[in-house]
């Protein structure tokens, strides 16, 4: 060989020839596979190293039976609680180093259907199914040849796993930071009933304030996740009950209205009343006159978990099945808390 010639690139028959083990157990050893013992393990890869022999992604996926692909299915590509949990997960899977397929299917079943079809034809080793709202969603079965994790909106099936934020404790959480300021006289006003949150939040409400001894003024409000029920809801509670001096909202559109007719009632936030709400959009919390207290429910992290419990199934370990509620967070902001200077 002169010394221009390119040196051949190492084989894996090299470094199983170099390590004195077959090529099947040569594979095993580099792809982490538990049936080879630790001392053939080690010898395997310092024979491959000497060799600077690196599998191309070809090679690897032949070898590991997998394609370094995992698809990511939604319901609701534009939805304002989907976009940070695709984030996540997509940040975790960027960190493995995997391609990701994302798929919206519009909240059809129809197209759905189509799209889970397109990414089994792609071979994509998993799937994270992600829903735009934590109402169960029907599972798409359990004859599916990859792992499959459900985010935010949980499967309808307890064999599959679900992640999904503890909304009941979020309103708990809310709850307790009024009472630990000194608040007794606490109203709750959310948005629309057939909403699994909704009704969690309100729970989590209700549990809160009879563990402190206390009854809520009034029964919790439901309606709409809009700024103008928060303001007309408001009308109609403080004219009921003048003497409330917090309230917890079901969303930060909701409180952004509340905080408008205690304007107009010529009451301040939060010296007369004080406010906390749900899931800290930050657009909306900070840009609020106070800013919001709201409860985060840390979606980012959730889209991350989703995906780490992806590559744990790949790996081999069972992940679990069922609803797994994940903890919520409080963000203290002016609406509970008066800043100081």
């Amino acid at each position: 060989m002169t010394e221009n010639t390119p040196q051949r690139r190492a084989t894996l028959r090299d470094v199983a020839r170099d390590a004195g083990v077959s090529i099947a157990t040569a594979s095993k050893a580099l792809n982490g596979r538990k049936e080879v013992a630790e001392d053939t393990r080690e010898r395997v890869r310092e024979a491959a190293e000497a060799l600077r022999f690196t599998p191309n992604s070809v090679a690897r996926s032949l070898l590991s039976r997998r394609t370094g692909t995992v698809g990511l299915l939604t319901g609701d590509l534009e939805g304002r609680f989907v976009i940070p949990i695709l984030m996540g997960a997509e940040d975790a899977f960027g960190a493995g180093r995997n391609n990701v397929f994302l798929c919206d299917a519009r909240g059809d079943s129809i197209r759905e259907r189509y799209h889970l079809n397109a990414l089994l034809e792609r071979r994509v080793d998993g799937i994270i199914v992600v829903g735009r709202q934590t109402d169960p969603r029907r599972s798409l079965g359990q004859d599916l040849p990859v792992p499959v994790v459900y985010a935010y909106a949980p499967s309808d099936d307890d064999r599959d796993l679900s992640l999904t934020p503890d909304n009941e404790s979020g309103g708990a959480i809310a709850t307790e930071h009024l009472l630990s300021l000194g608040r007794r006289r606490i109203a709750h006003i959310t948005g629309d009933p057939q909403y699994v949150a909704a009704r969690d939040r309100a729970r989590g409400f209700l549990g809160a304030m009879h563990a402190a001894g206390l009854e809520p003024c009034g029964a919790p409000m439901f309606a709409a996740w809009t700024e103008q029920w928060g303001r007309d809801a408001a009308a109609t509670l403080f004219e009921q009950y003048p003497e409330v001096d917090g309230v917890v909202c079901g969303s930060d559109q909701i409180a952004r209205g509340v905080i408008d007719t205690l304007r107009d009632l010529g009451k301040t936030v939060p010296d007369d009343v004080a406010i906390v709400s749900h899931d800290n959009w930050e657009v909306l919390a900070t840009g609020s006159r106070p800013s919001l207290t709201s409860v985060d429910a840390n979606l980012q992290d959730l889209g991350r978990l989703a995906a780490r419990k992806l590559f744990d199934a790949l790996s081999g370990e069972d992940v679990g099945s069922g609803v797994h509620r994940l903890p919520v967070t409080l963000v203290t902001r002016g609406s509970s808390v008066r800043s100081r200077a």
